[in-house]
């Protein structure tokens, strides 16, 4: 089934499948999701323990974000009317929690959850008739998120960084996990995120919120433009600048601490209720041991991006959203199958080819020397 998927076809149904193997109906392929005895679960640790096997990294990166498949109907696990990222609004889909393995050599998932809203969980029925085991409860993309990364630490997967959006980064729980446990992160973060910084300013003007560093960052100006690496429409330039902060009610770990980092666009692109032309502004919050350097944490910050990059070829390959599963167990099933495809593929490239130094696997030599904005020294002098 795994070569099926990568094959060219325009929809890798059952049937599709079932003709490119020279199946004379499709009922093996069908039967094979649907009916047959293996574990997804255990076809899923396979695949984890293949990419680290080959692409294994302790410098690499986990980066999570989640994804969503149109469906019609209401009979689809986990289907509602929720945010689609593919469209930007409102649809029927199915939400897909992911964890990408992002290193040197190469990037692919090795986790999934599928995310079930309330309307389901709270509908015993309803998740019965999909095969929904009866232990599963509800749980917020960020707690499943927390189950993924837990699984990873478990299996001794080595990696060196978190990486999230906004989406996950504004969740305290997971920022938690991650202090508790001394793992280094750059997480995008809403602009009202809570802060008691930066450190030394007087408390009447004291920072209660990211955006508010934004005025303490048009004063200074201590803006620098660096390079994310080529996108698809050409080169991804920023600026960039940082500031220590503390995080309201949160400690980091020991050894480290909390930066503020924000991204600016260098191009103006929408005009502001003052008339004037405006800029757009991303905040990431880091966690990483004292004395780590702007340059390095920008390339952290670019590699959340390989995780997109594997939702778009996972989809436009391997058919990752071209199923016509209804149930819990096959719905596992045709993921998982999906993630073997493209983890094989992944390796593949990596052994014929050697790996292209870019912004987010070299970050000394990718951003190119400059001052560290965030400890204050040069990189270039000794």
């Amino acid at each position: 089934m795994s070569r099926g998927c990568w094959r060219s076809c325009r929809r890798r149904t059952g049937g599709r499948l079932a003709e490119r193997a020279g199946h004379v109906t499709p009922d093996r392929m069908q039967w094979l999701l649907n009916g047959s005895v293996w574990s997804a679960g255990q076809l899923r640790d396979a695949v984890r323990d293949y990419v680290i096997k080959y692409l294994g990294d302790v410098e690499a990166s986990l980066v999570i974000d989640d994804t969503q498949a149109q469906k019609k109907g209401i009979k689809s696990v986990g289907v509602a009317f929720q945010h689609c990222g593919l469209t930007g609004d409102v649809r029927n889909c199915q939400t897909m929690v992911m964890l990408t393995y992002a290193a040197l050599g190469g990037h692919a998932f090795i986790d999934r959850r599928l995310y079930l809203p309330e309307e389901w969980t709270s509908d015993p029925d309803r998740c019965r008739e999909a095969g929904i085991p009866d232990d599963i409860v509800f749980a917020t993309k960020p707690e499943l998120a927390i189950v993924m990364l837990t699984s990873a630490l478990a299996a001794g997967v080595p990696f060196g960084w978190v990486l999230a959006d906004a989406g996950y980064g504004r969740d305290r729980g997971l920022r938690a996990f991650c202090h508790d446990r001394s793992l280094p992160y750059v997480l995008a973060v809403p602009v009202d995120l809570p802060l008691d910084g930066p450190p030394g300013k007087p408390r009447q003007r004291a920072v209660k919120r990211a955006d508010n560093l934004l005025h303490y960052a048009r004063t200074r100006d201590r803006w620098e433009r660096r390079s994310l690496g080529d996108g698809a429409k050409g080169e991804r330039l920023y600026d960039w600048t940082a500031f220590d902060v503390k995080v309201k009610d949160e400690a980091p770990a020991e050894g480290f601490a909390h930066w503020l980092v924000l991204r600016r666009s260098p191009y103006p692109n929408r005009r502001g209720k003052d008339g004037e032309l405006h800029r757009e502004i991303a905040y990431f919050l880091v966690h990483a041991p004292v004395g780590t350097t702007l340059t390095e944490i920008i390339a952290r910050a670019g590699g959340r991006w390989r995780i997109e990059e594997d939702n778009e070829i996972d989809k436009q390959l391997v058919g990752f959203a071209q199923y016509q599963v209804r149930k819990w167990t096959p719905w596992h099933r045709h993921i998982t199958a999906c993630m073997l495809a493209t983890a094989f593929l992944t390796v593949q490239h990596a052994a014929l080819t050697d790996p292209e130094p870019d912004a987010d696997d070299t970050p000394e030599e990718a951003a190119g020397p400059g001052k560290d904005l965030v400890n204050g020294e040069s990189e270039t002098t000794g």
